[in-house]
């Protein structure tokens, strides 16, 4: 039979010796929790002084995130990560004082995965402010145009920007995104073809307009007395679209594209 009081001295001295590293180990945590409150309070007061919080409040303004009910602080966002980078920092040295290899590993992987993870995140956010920065000047540039789909076209372009951002993002944080990224390429690409054609087919008569503004524009003015098509009138009013003649009897709406294939007389 083993000699029991042998077992037990042997565990008693082996808790022993684990004492002082036990001991070291809570020290470190307890200092280490404290900088890091420190040092994220320090931090946090930075930001706001930098204003980093008006960023937040634009992608707050962005439907994707206004429709997810996000109120999104950065001076907190990034405050919080230093927090948790720098917690992570003293647990992995806690772990090494106590020699607990497994331990000390897994906390090894966080800590190795958080700046992966921090500029995952800065790839997402910047990537959102400049989807929606594109959004918003195509669907002004289009609207200026006078093209009806405007905001459809802006938005497409707006989530389609966001998904090739986001596939990014994941692969700067070291996800594999081959499957991901190869079925949404299918996918974009076929839904971008078949909208290309349909409105393509559809907007054949804006593009038309649109080219002949620049004749219009260049060879008709207000006042001018015009014929086409069999009217006759004085041209009251140009805009990106059609031609205001009026008659001796009535207001005419003449499409610019019009101009283009018709013969157009300038009575001056």
């Amino acid at each position: 039979m083993p000699d029991i009081q042998a077992i037990m001295t042997r565990m008693l001295e082996d808790m022993g010796s684990m004492i002082p590293n036990i001991v070291i180990a809570i020290l470190i945590f307890v200092v280490g929790y404290i900088i890091s409150k420190v040092v994220t309070k320090v931090i946090e007061k930075a930001l706001l002084k930098l204003k980093v919080d008006q960023l937040g409040d634009k992608l707050n303004e962005i439907d994707i995130v206004s429709k997810a009910n996000a109120d999104i602080k950065l001076s907190k966002v990034f405050s919080k990560a230093v927090y948790y980078f720098l917690l992570l920092f003293f647990m992995v040295a806690a772990a090494e004082a106590l020699n607990m290899p497994a331990v000390s590993e897994v906390f090894k992987g966080i800590f190795d995965f958080f700046p992966k993870a921090i500029t995952a995140l800065l790839i997402m956010i910047l990537g959102l402010l400049f989807a929606e920065f594109m959004r918003k000047i195509l669907e002004t540039a289009m609207k200026s145009l006078g093209i009806s789909s405007a905001v459809l076209i802006s938005n497409f372009i707006f989530y389609f920007l966001f998904v090739n951002i986001f596939i990014l993002a994941l692969s700067q944080a070291e996800i594999n995104t081959d499957f991901l990224s190869q079925n949404l390429s299918l996918i974009i690409g076929g839904v971008v073809a078949a909208f290309a054609i349909a409105y393509g087919l559809a907007s054949r008569d804006v593009v038309a307009n649109y080219v002949a503004s620049f004749y219009a524009v260049k060879n008709v003015e207000i006042g001018d007395r015009i014929t086409i098509e069999d009217v006759s009138g004085v041209v009251t009013d140009i805009d990106k679209s059609s031609v205001v003649i009026q008659t001796d009897n009535s207001k005419v709406l003449i499409p610019l594209s019009k101009f283009m294939n018709q013969n157009v007389e300038i009575h001056r």
